[in-house]
């Protein structure tokens, strides 16, 4: 049985309180963590946004939407007792005449108490929000300020915000979250590669063949047209989700599990990452953008199609990056990343194709290579691939079968999604999870090169029919180099 240790009373403000995120993810995410008994009663929630609504109204907008969330599990009588920490205060942060005395009379303003905020809304109002928050006051003690991706949309803007905010709250201050980080085979990673001694000697250019990322979804747009299309799968999950995930899977090892000293580590991974520029762009990378197709059986409007102004964008919806680690580690190995909406199933994957044996002793197409799949969606899980010998008389025949951790099965009882663990890490002052400046900029360096190599070639996306796999020139990217990509099946 899980054991859920409670966190000291705080207060949270959630800057695009009625927005989708707090609907979907930031308020059912503190009302579970609720029914597990994480977060005292005398904490408060207070949402603000300018919407005009009153703390009765702001109340029901999220029993609804933690209703939603909470499904079969929904407790009615925990409701009413969780509501009471709930406020609502209409403020526009970016304006003069913003009712900040308002907005101080739900908070506890006791120094020595965590405050959170959360700032759910623009990037382009992060810097405009904690300067304000700067100038009445609220930036001192315990408090801390929450920062959702993207942080930029190049490396010059990282910086103007990381610098904006950097002016307000102190860099122990600031937590830069991305949801990827708190699921929990991803923290596993660690526990894997450096709590078992079967895995840290392999983990390296000796045993290791190559790395695959993937992150598929089989949604479109879904309503984010408008931040998509002037974002692109490369900075929507590339430089953030992917290099995060890319940096656990080959950093050093660290001192120990502290704030700074795991962040430093994955910081030297993204700084001997090669930079991809010009003529090697083409080799080394696939754009693409999804036309119509379809998938389970209906018809799948294109991109183009979703898209509301019927633009002829050239937005990517597709990327695959062969990447390559300077490092003593990884000399040498390839890390194959691959992303894109409308593909033919929904799976988040890290593969570590480990390398054949030297010598095959069962005959042709018996030398097949271990492999290890580490699923982030849609079920978690690990799988390790090995070789045995199929059942049954007639010669010896090997299969490559896997031994199985599921986590739906292995842990029977519910356990907190990213959101609700990073919130609590975020109370609890705990920074390990949460992207440092000079990581955010590093991994907008790298990003910049292929955008600026992009831009000079001038080429468009290739097409590839919505629930397909990718282009076509993704499959030849690996089979090039002889390999596959993982499907996930």
């Amino acid at each position: 049985m899980a054991k859920f240790i409670p966190v000291d009373p705080f207060d949270i403000v959630i800057f695009g309180g009625t927005g989708d995120l707090s609907r979907r993810k930031l308020l059912p995410a503190l009302f579970h963590r609720w029914l597990d008994g994480q977060i005292p009663e005398t904490s408060a929630i207070v949402g603000t946004a300018r919407s005009d609504l009153d703390d009765k109204a702001y109340r029901a907008m999220a029993r609804e939407a933690c209703e939603k969330a909470t499904g079969d599990n929904w407790d009615d009588k925990e409701w009413k007792r969780f509501e009471k920490l709930i406020h609502y205060v209409s403020i526009d942060a970016t304006s003069e005449k913003a009712d900040w005395p308002l907005l101080k009379s739900k908070l506890t303003l006791d120094p020595e108490r965590p405050c959170v905020f959360y700032l759910a809304t623009a990037p382009g109002l992060y810097v405009s929000i904690c300067e304000a928050l700067g100038r009445v006051g609220l930036a001192g003690g315990e408090t801390r300020v929450v920062l959702e991706k993207p942080i930029g949309t190049d490396l010059e803007s990282a910086r103007a915000i990381n610098d904006g905010v950097g002016a307000v709250f102190s860099e122990r201050q600031v937590y830069r979250i991305d949801h990827y980080l708190g699921k929990e085979t991803v923290q596993n990673l660690m526990v894997l590669r450096f709590g078992n001694m079967l895995f840290e000697p392999l983990w390296n250019r000796n045993y290791v063949d190559h790395v695959q990322l993937t992150v598929a979804e089989d949604l479109g747009l879904e309503g984010r047209a408008d931040y998509y299309d002037k974002s692109g799968a490369l900075r929507d999950m590339i430089q953030n989700h992917m290099l995060q995930l890319l940096c656990l899977t080959a950093m050093e090892p660290p001192n120990q599990l502290d704030d700074d000293d795991v962040r430093t580590e994955k910081i030297k991974v993204l700084r001997s990452l090669v930079p991809i520029h010009g003529e090697a762009a083409k080799r080394l990378t696939v754009r693409g953008q999804y036309r119509a197709g379809v998938k389970d059986g209906e018809s799948v409007k294109g991109y183009l199609e979703e898209l509301s102004d019927g633009t002829k964008s050239q937005t990517e919806t597709f990327v695959a990056v062969k990447a390559s680690i300077d490092n003593w580690r990884w000399a040498g190995v390839p890390f194959y990343l691959r992303t894109g909406k409308r593909m033919s199933h929904r799976h988040s994957d890290i593969v570590i194709q480990f390398k054949k044996t030297p010598h095959s002793l069962f005959g042709e197409g018996n030398d097949m290579a271990n492999r290890l799949v580490i699923r982030l969606q849609p079920d978690e899980g690990v799988r390790l691939f090995v070789q045995i010998k199929e059942p049954g008389p007639g010669g010896l025949r090997v299969k490559s079968l896997p031994l199985n951790l599921s986590y739906a099965e292995s842990f029977t009882v519910r356990y907190p999604d990213a959101y609700e663990r990073l919130l609590m890490d975020v109370v609890r002052g705990n920074l390990s999870l949460f992207m440092r400046k000079d990581e955010v900029e590093a991994a907008w360096t790298w990003v910049d090169g292929l955008i600026e190599a992009w831009d000079q070639s001038g080429d468009a996306p290739e097409s590839y029919p919505a629930g397909n796999d990718g282009p076509l020139a993704a499959a030849m990217l690996m089979d090039r180099d002889g390999r596959a990509w993982w499907e996930g099946h």
